[in-house]
């Protein structure tokens, strides 16, 4: 790299990152938007820190694609990867075929030759792997409908890169010399060049096959040996090497790296040393992903977009509405529910980081027109650029107006109950209660909202109601006017509220009992006018220190006391705090005196019980002081 150094070029990118994506995120944007907002503000169209080394850095960068992919493998048993198999195939392999039929169709209406027109075709139905995955998991859709069917099409997008790069010498539309087969580093010589087709199959049939050989029994007792060595840096430079090995056998025999990887993590899901390899990975992943988006938002030539701003314009919104409405139907057609669907379609409309390597390849295996192919991809970069605001604009435009769709579709269950207690939400908290009460001779209707929860309950024998407490017909039918209690043991903060005011206005007689996850939600759940609230880490942490004081040689008496005393003050400060939740700077000065005062009552117990120790006698410790004597 030129400029002044590779130190200062590192010092740019990083001072880019820290500074771009906490204003970026503060701004809702997410990390991946200013990641790229920050390329170009240091790219060569912006304070021109850089400049064609970019390029050289984005090559590099891939290797975070490389990363992303190993860790995603990870998480993937291969029982759930064989559950994916039909959306992997079918939904990817429509949306590939479908869109390269379009594409194709339209650039041969506008003039360009059927190969050119199918290299275009082909390109521009793949989407980017490290800004969707990225995006999504920021936002943590990943584990939704849209995000398993988002991730299915971009593993077989990945993989239909192989045959698209074996595919473009055909294409050639004047004679071409002869090209060396490339991989995910670009170009070069590859052990499969020169072989017969079905010599070519054989290799990279053998080679997948010793990944997976290779996973299964030799990989385990390798990491076994390096952990026994009790070095962490060794560990860690013990994962790169196995996934760079493996990025580099995928390079010699033409395959992308990327799948490699993802094989060998998915080999690994099972491993014991899984938690570990992703600990080690995961920043070396993060910083290399950073980087690449910093060098796809260098790489946006706006020299050209100047120029062209009608073509351009033109490209980008064709290719993104073209894109988002072939994905918007096939994901109704894979019965995805509107806003799973919309979702699906604004994550994978953009065009791909695999575009920089196939648009390159088809130019020099002369399918392309070098400025043709400058136009596509000046396109295809800012397309990628704006996926993060189209999703964005999806969340906070689109959702809020069409509202959650995907388990609407079912039916809630018919109710012939009617109980003294109701319980909405039966996960961890709301099954406890519910268990508690039944075994006390007390009948309770339970309505949960989801439809795999459901099932597993029923399976177990509970009697358990499909729908959403939200809904005052719902509630109605469940004998609301004739109940007593309602128990609200969901989640989902915003859900939780709505159904107290729903419940207020309509079954004001019902007594509310709700969950909370800490103090913020707390005070909110008390503003709506809720009769009692439990913060369901209050108990289990407090009976965690009482267990420790006892584990450290305190008296069970002594700790069972001094636990009631902090629960005690705990909440009279919290009733203390609430009236001024609002005024921050006179809550953290309160909350900090109360923190000290509770603190100074405790040690004073402490000093108290240790200047009478008859203070601290307690029957646990007799008993067991008594059954030792016994036994010896």
């Amino acid at each position: 790299m030129h400029g002044e150094g590779f130190f200062f070029q590192a010092f740019v990118y990083l001072a880019a990152a820290v500074i771009s994506v906490p204003i970026a995120n503060r701004a809702g944007l997410g990390s991946v938007l200013g990641y790229l907002i920050a390329g170009i503000v240091i790219g060569p169209f912006g304070l021109e820190f850089i400049g064609e080394e970019g390029q050289d850095v984005m090559h590099f960068a891939e290797f975070g694609v490389v990363m992303m992919l190993f860790l995603i493998g990870l998480e993937l048993k291969p029982s759930l990867l064989w559950r994916l198999r039909s959306p992997i195939l079918g939904m990817g392999g429509l949306q590939v075929g479908i869109t390269t039929a379009f594409l194709t169709l339209i650039s041969m209406l506008l003039g360009l030759p059927w190969q050119t027109s199918l290299a275009i075709g082909m390109i521009l139905s793949l989407s980017s792997t490290a800004i969707v995955l990225q995006t999504l998991q920021e936002r943590k859709l990943i584990k939704t409908a849209a995000g398993q069917s988002s991730f299915s099409v971009l593993l077989f997008q990945d993989i239909a890169v192989i045959p698209m790069l074996s595919l473009m010498p055909l294409l050639a539309v004047k004679a071409a010399p002869a090209i060396s087969a490339v991989n995910d580093g670009h170009a070069g010589t590859t052990w499969v060049e020169g072989l017969p087709a079905w010599g070519q199959a054989v290799a990279v049939i053998g080679v997948m096959s010793a990944i997976i050989v290779v996973g299964m029994f030799f990989i385990r007792p390798f990491f076994r040996a390096v952990a026994q060595t009790k070095l962490r840096e060794l560990f860690t430079a013990a994962a790169l090497l196995l996934v760079i090995g493996i990025a580099l056998l995928m390079s010699r025999v033409g395959l992308s790296p990327a799948l490699g990887a993802f094989v060998a993590g998915v080999v690994l899901a099972n491993s014991e040393y899984r938690h570990e390899l992703e600990s080690d990975i995961e920043p070396f992943k993060g910083l290399l992903l950073g980087l690449f988006f910093i060098a796809v938002g260098a790489s946006i030539d706006f020299g050209m977009i100047f120029a062209r701003p009608t073509d351009i314009a033109m490209l980008v919104c064709g290719l993104v509405v073209i894109k988002f409405l072939i994905l918007l139907i096939l994901g109704k057609s894979f019965k995805m529910g509107t806003d799973q669907s919309l979702l699906f379609a604004f994550s994978l409309a953009e065009g791909g980081e695999f575009a920089f390597v196939l648009f390159s390849f088809a130019v020099q295996s002369h399918v392309l027109e070098q400025g043709l192919a400058n136009i596509i991809i000046g396109s295809v970069a800012l397309s990628m650029a704006l996926t993060p605001l189209l999703l964005l604009i999806n969340e906070k435009l689109i959702e809020p107006r069409i509202g959650t769709k995907q388990q609407e579709d079912k039916k809630a269950d018919s109710i012939d109950d009617e109980n003294p207690v109701i319980i909405a939400g039966f996960g961890n908290f709301g099954s406890i209660v519910g268990r508690l009460l039944r075994a006390n001779g007390v009948g309770i209707t339970v309505l949960e909202f989801d439809s795999d929860t459901v099932e597993v309950l029923r399976s177990l024998g509970l009697k358990v109601f499909y729908g959403n407490a939200a809904r005052h017909d719902l509630l109605h039918a469940a004998g609301a006017e004739h109940a007593k209690v309602l128990i609200l043991a969901l989640s989902d903060p915003d859900q939780m509220l709505e159904i107290i005011h729903m419940t207020k206005k309509h079954f004001p007689h019902l007594k509310i009992f709700a969950r909370a996850g800490g103090r913020s939600q707390t005070y909110d759940l008390l503003d709506a006018g809720v009769d009692h609230v439990y913060r369901e880490t209050l108990e289990t942490s407090l009976r965690a220190g009482s267990d420790a004081l006892r584990e450290l040689g305190f008296r069970s008496h002594y700790a069972h006391r001094v636990t009631r005393t902090f629960r005690f003050h705990d909440e009279e400060s919290f009733n203390e705090l609430h009236p001024l939740r609002h005024d921050r700077k006179i809550y953290i000065s309160k909350a900090r005196q109360g923190i000290e005062d509770l603190e100074q009552i405790l040690l004073s117990e402490l000093k108290d019980t240790e200047e009478h120790p008859d203070a601290g006698w307690d029957t646990t410790s007799m008993l067991d002081e008594f059954g030792g004597r016994e036994k010896e």
